[in-house]
This record gives C-alpha cells, sequence and structure tokens, in this order.
C-alpha cells in the first residue's frame, strides 16, 4: 500500500503538468468520497459511533503517511504551524463532528443537501480573503448544481423538514471544509503535499480529546476484529482519507480552492451509484434528472 502513495504522490508532482489531469483528479477524489456514506452507513450499523470511525481512519492515515514521510516534523515558523493546526481542525475534526452530529438530529436529507453549499462559501472566502473575483457563470452553475443536489437528495419521496439547529451545524461544516481550503491556499507550495497532509491528520486526532471531554465514549475495539468493520476501516482510512488528502490538497494547489469545490456538488451522484451497487437501492428517473443537472451545473460553473 505504502508503494502505492509513493507512486500516486510521484505522478502527481512530476508527471501531472496539465491542469485538466486536475480537474480530473478532482473528479476521481470526490466521487472516491460519496462512496464514503456507504461504508461509513455498515460501520455505524455495527455499533461504531462517527466520532470513533474518524479516529480510526485519520489514525489509520497517519501512521501511513508517518512510515514514508518522516524528515520533517515541524513546520518553518510557527505562524505556519498554527495555520497547519487549523488544517487539521477545519478539514478533520471539525468538519467531522459538526457533520456528524447534525446527522443526529436533523433529517440526512437536510445535511446532504446543506453541506453541498460548501462550493459557495469557498467561492465567497475566496473573494474575502483573496480578493477572487466571481468567474462569470458561477451563479448559474451554482443553481443548476443545488437543484440537481435537491433532486437526488429528496429522490421525489421526501420534503425538507427544518431544524434550526441540525441545519446550522451542516452548514458550519460547509463551512469548516471551506475554511480547510482557505488554509491550504494560504501554505500554498511552502510544503510538500505530504507534509501537509500528515500534519492535518495529526492535529485532527490530536483535536479529539476535546470532543471526548464533552461527549465520553466508549471505545469498541472489540469490533475491529469483525471481517466488515476493518475491512471499510482500512479503506477511510488508506484511500478516502490519506490517498484522497493527498490528490485533494494536490489539486487545491494546481488549480485552486474554488475550482476544486466546485466539484464536491458530484459527491451525492457517487453516493447513489455506489448505494445502487453495494446496498441494492434504486436509481430513479428523478435521480438520473438530477445527475444531469450536477454535471451540466459543475460545467457552467467551471467556465471562464
Amino acid at each position: 500500500m505504502l508503494s502505492v502513495v509513493f507512486f500516486v504522490y510521484t505522478f502527481v508532482k512530476f508527471h501531472m503538468k496539465s491542469e485538466n489531469l486536475f480537474h480530473l483528479l478532482a473528479i476521481v477524489t470526490v466521487c472516491i468520497w460519496g462512496t464514503t456514506f456507504v461504508s461509513s452507513k455498515i460501520l455505524i450499523s455495527s455499533g461504531l459511533p462517527p466520532a470513533e470511525i474518524f479516529l480510526y481512519r485519520f489514525l489509520v492515515a497517519y501512521i501511513c503517511l508517518l512510515a514514508i514521510s518522516h524528515k520533517k516534523f515541524m513546520a518553518n515558523s510557527l505562524r505556519d504551524e498554527l495555520f497547519l493546526l487549523l488544517a487539521g481542525l477545519f478539514g478533520g475534526s471539525l468538519y467531522f463532528i459538526t457533520e456528524n452530529t447534525a446527522l443526529e438530529i436533523t433529517q440526512a436529507s437536510n445535511v446532504s443537501l446543506l453541506v453541498c453549499t460548501t462550493p459557495v462559501f469557498t467561492q465567497l472566502l475566496s473573494r474575502l480573503f483573496y480578493k477572487e473575483k466571481f468567474r462569470r457563470f458561477f451563479l448559474p452553475g451554482t443553481v443548476i448544481a443545488l437543484t440537481g443536489v435537491a433532486l437526488i437528495v429528496c429522490n421525489g419521496n421526501e420534503t425538507l423538514e427544518f431544524n434550526l439547529s441540525g441545519d446550522l451545524l451542516t452548514l458550519a461544516a460547509a463551512v469548516s471544509w471551506a475554511l480547510y481550503c482557505m488554509v491550504l491556499r494560504r501554505l500554498g507550495s511552502a510544503y510538500p503535499t505530504l507534509f501537509i497532509t500528515r500534519k492535518v491528520f495529526f492535529y485532527g486526532i490530536l483535536s479529539l480529546p476535546v470532543y471526548f471531554a464533552f461527549r465520553p465514549e466508549e471505545l469498541h475495539i472489540g469490533l475491529l476484529l469483525r471481517p466488515e468493520v476493518y475491512s471499510n476501516l482500512l479503506f477511510l482510512g488508506l484511500i478516502a482519507s490519506m490517498l484522497c488528502y493527498i490528490s485533494w490538497n494536490a489539486t487545491v494547489r494546481m488549480i485552486g480552492a474554488s475550482k476544486a469545490s466546485n466539484y464536491l456538488y458530484i459527491n451525492p451522484l457517487a453516493t447513489i451509484i455506489t448505494a445502487h451497487l453495494i446496498l441494492g437501492e434504486k436509481i430513479t428517473l428523478t435521480s438520473l434528472l438530477g445527475a444531469a443537472c450536477i454535471v451540466g451545473g459543475v460545467y457552467l460553473a467551471e467556465r471562464k
């Protein structure tokens, strides 16, 4: 597995010169993240709480990255180290905890829809912090893509019932990931992608005791011996966390946070396909229409 990581990192570093290839990498990364819903659902049904799932997936990713990237442990300055701490919070514990807590108190459809506002917040924060101009078709593309997300999430069967605290937590998760992308942009090319990614996992894990202090939970170590548990945790840790964070961080560096975030609209599309293949959930005409809106909206939003 470590050789695969080294190959992917080397390929990204030395061979992917074209910006178009990083757009492809963003699509692949988001599609993989779209499948994590199924793995998480299996793990939760097996008895693992969300915070413990986060702990194990980041721990696996950190240990594996540490094995191949261990020459540098601290940033060049205290300021940069604080930015890495923020990256671990915004892109790790804060994002996952707010999203998973929201799932406990509001409808999953609300969470799936509202978390897809991340590209909007990313664009707004890019404008605020970096004076980045809005692309000409950003607004219509965003509206079309969000319409597609709504069609897939609701699927013609559900109505959104607002829960203020749960919905605000979901929006907080979306803002958290947008801020994570801003921090990545701030760090720029000052540090290798592997170093930044490893520090994100480190600070994400380090911040978890604060969460457990307010919401004490017992660790279910015995469940780790079950095949359906350790296989899904390995997927989440090695593929969805380690490899995908490396590719996402490299993509944000090369094409920018705003362009990369637009592809997050594809996440629900990947989820319904995976749920159909693994869980046997049906793909309806409404879902297909939503998929078409997402693809069209992302294409439009990416146009200059």
